[in-house]
């Protein structure tokens, strides 16, 4: 039986479709028409020996030998470009110094940095992790190079920024539904936490970050809109501790589904009659319109490691 070797640029066109979630999209990204970017699918099909999409209403969702090789691709496309930053960048030098906020720490600093590391060895990375309104300070400052942060909107972006993505804030509960505060809700028999409804009389326990955070204007400005009473019933600096406290069935939060650890989930707001909440955009901020080498590098990394990550999430811009 002959060996298979997967083509990079199919792989990377299966890619790129599956993050914009139309294949007609990637083909403007990629420059190329839909026929010949319907014909790599159709090779490489025919590589894998099975169907890697089906149909699914107007659009098309991966099979389960899809789901296999995205992430098989993901990582040979990763692998591709790291050995040819490193080749091109063996001799970078210099320092960079790395804003994100706390949602990034875990989902995207160690794989981005570790790949930046082994590219480019010569280069230090300074890295902090800071609430939004610290980072832009920094940044103007002169203390930051670059810095990964959510923006609600409530203040002009710096000339320098680039929207990255738009993700839609959600409320979040308990993973486990027998920990939700029992007070705000009325036992219903059915199928757990989404068949609840809220006791109109009782106000929602929020859990949110301390002031200043945009987003508790934000919640609080829509429950408040919608005539919902509300209280506060847990409040920190850290993400973590929110997450722990939701986890705990303290209260609900709000925040994008980037990066939600296990132990909570995304909660059905219409079936809860809780209020829709807008979008927020990520942003890559820069110190300069025109960054040193390693900072530059550093950020098309930080963008190619996002919009991956965001593509079945939200909208990229």
């Amino acid at each position: 039986m002959s060996q298979v070797m997967f083509d990079l640029d199919v792989l990377r066109t299966f890619s790129t479709g599956v993050a914009l979630g139309s294949y007609a999209r990637a083909a403007d990204k990629l420059g190329r028409s839909t026929s010949a970017v319907s014909a790599q699918l159709k090779k490489l099909e025919s590589q894998a020996g099975t169907a890697l999409l089906r149909k699914q209403g107007r659009g098309l969702a991966l099979t389960d030998a899809g789901e296999t090789l995205l992430a098989y691709a993901h990582r040979m496309l990763e692998l591709n470009e790291e050995a040819a930053a490193a080749l091109r960048g063996a001799d970078l030098q210099g320092w960079v110094r790395l804003g994100l906020q706390e949602d990034f720490g875990e989902t995207l600093l160690p794989a981005v940095l570790g790949r930046f590391a082994r590219a480019h060895p010569k280069v230090r990375i300074e890295a902090c992790v800071a609430r939004s309104s610290e980072l832009r300070e920094r940044l103007e400052l002169g203390q930051l190079d670059l810095a990964l942060a959510w923006d609600a909107g409530d203040q002009p972006l710096s000339p320098y920024a680039e929207r990255v993505a738009r993700l839609p804030l959600l409320w979040i509960g308990p993973s486990a539904p027998e920990r939700v505060d029992a007070p705000w809700w009325t036992e219903r028999e059915h199928h757990g936490l989404g068949a609840r409804k809220p006791k109109s009389k009782e106000p929602l326990p929020l859990i949110m970050l301390d002031a200043q955070c945009p987003l508790r204007e934000i919640v609080i400005n829509a429950l408040d809109r919608a005539g919902l009473p509300w209280r506060r019933a847990f409040g920190s600096a850290s993400l973590a501790a929110l997450w722990a406290a939701t986890s705990a069935g303290l209260g609900l939060t709000v925040r994008t589904p980037f990066g939600l650890p296990a132990q909570v989930r995304t909660l059905e707001r219409s079936v809860l009659s809780l209020p829709a909440l807008p979008q927020i955009s990520l942003v890559l901020y820069r110190a300069q319109a025109h960054s040193e080498a390693p900072a530059s590098r550093l950020g098309t990394m930080l963008l190619e490691a996002v919009r991956q990550h965001v593509g079945p999430l939200g909208e990229p811009n």
